[in-house]
């Protein structure tokens, strides 16, 4: 076994232990604090399949986000409030499953990477970046200018939506499913990688000539890649709404798409388990910190600057070496 599987199965293992430690000690809160850390992951995770296989330095993931919490949020206000979502010819209602809006979530956020994609790909670099962080600042402002689901003052769910056979209500259980899907995106990254998409989106990243020499197309490449991470960070979004049983435009705002760039960078670029290890590190510093000072992110800079100057490969690297690699 390398040594990033073993610090992989470390990892895995604290996801596992602390909830169940938590729930042994009766401490809701601490669950309550694994889940949000499991649900960022997973959006880093979406992230970190563009940009650490990809290589596609996106500032506006926060736009699939997002669109996956407001999917949860206006699919669940129209059923508590018992009213129509369409009227028309064929009626839509609202609804408050579960695995229905996570699909709504995952279709929006990837009909979005799609369109923002055929158009952001058309350039790189920087123009790139600020593209895609132009996209998400266009989200960001048209839910400000939404009054029917709450404009800038958001949107509240009363109660948590349902999964079938679970009492999503109870702290260990939502955990259980975000944990679960945390684990099958993982496992499906894991396989992405290898695989001759995988292989041949990592080539496109670093000698696109070559790809193109071959007959594949490394914009479609690097567009597929970009749809398969909408999706993934738009289910998130949907959890994450769930989560704190509301939703805002601040889902949209540069710094939720920000936050997901530190995850990955932190954790190790490139690395399954990077985003978890950054996630779990934010989380825990946000907890241990924001108490004492409304200044905590300023010792959060600071410990990313270290990274960046002497652990190139994240915290993962630090402990599993250079190698790269998915296991």
């Amino acid at each position: 076994m390398s040594r990033e599987s073993i610090v992989n199965a470390a990892l895995f293992a604290l996801l596992i232990a602390v909830p169940l430690g938590a729930l042994a000690t009766d401490e809701p809160f601490i669950i309550t604090l694994a889940t949000r850390a499991v649900i960022l992951a997973l959006a880093a995770v979406g992230l970190n399949i563009a940009l650490g296989i990809g290589g596609l330095v996106s500032l506006g993931h926060a736009a699939y986000f997002g669109i996956g919490g407001y999917a949860m949020g206006i699919l669940a206000f129209h059923a508590q409030s018992y009213t129509p979502l369409f009227e028309g010819p064929f009626v839509i209602e609202g609804t408050k499953l579960m695995p229905i809006i996570w699909l709504v979530a995952i279709c929006g956020g990837a009909l979005a990477a799609f369109v923002i994609g055929l158009l952001s790909l058309r350039t790189t670099g920087v123009y790139f970046i600020m593209i895609t962080l132009a996209f998400g600042q266009m989200f960001y402002f048209f839910t400000i200018s939404w009054p029917a689901y709450g404009g800038e003052d958001g949107l509240s769910i009363y109660v948590r939506n349902s999964f079938p056979g679970l009492n999503t209500l109870v702290p260990i259980q939502f955990y259980a499913v975000c944990f679960v899907l945390l684990c099958a995106v993982l496992w499906f990254n894991a396989r992405l990688a290898r695989a001759p998409f995988g292989l041949a989106l990592n080539a496109a990243r670093q000698v696109p000539h070559r790809v193109e020499a071959i007959g594949l197309d490394p914009v479609r490449l690097k567009l597929v890649a970009l749809v398969i991470s909408g999706a993934v960070t738009g289910l998130a979004g949907a959890l994450f709404a769930d989560l704190n049983r509301f939703v805002s435009p601040t889902m949209f705002s540069w710094q939720m798409s920000g936050e997901l760039m530190v995850f990955i960078i932190l954790g190790g670029t490139g690395r399954l388990f990077g985003p978890v290890a950054g996630a779990m590190l934010f989380v825990l510093l946000e907890y241990l910190l924001g108490g004492i000072s409304d200044y905590w992110l300023a010792f959060l800079g600071a410990l990313l600057l270290l990274v960046v100057l002497y652990g190139r490969g994240g915290l993962v690297g630090i402990f599993a070496g250079k190698a790269r690699n998915h296991d």
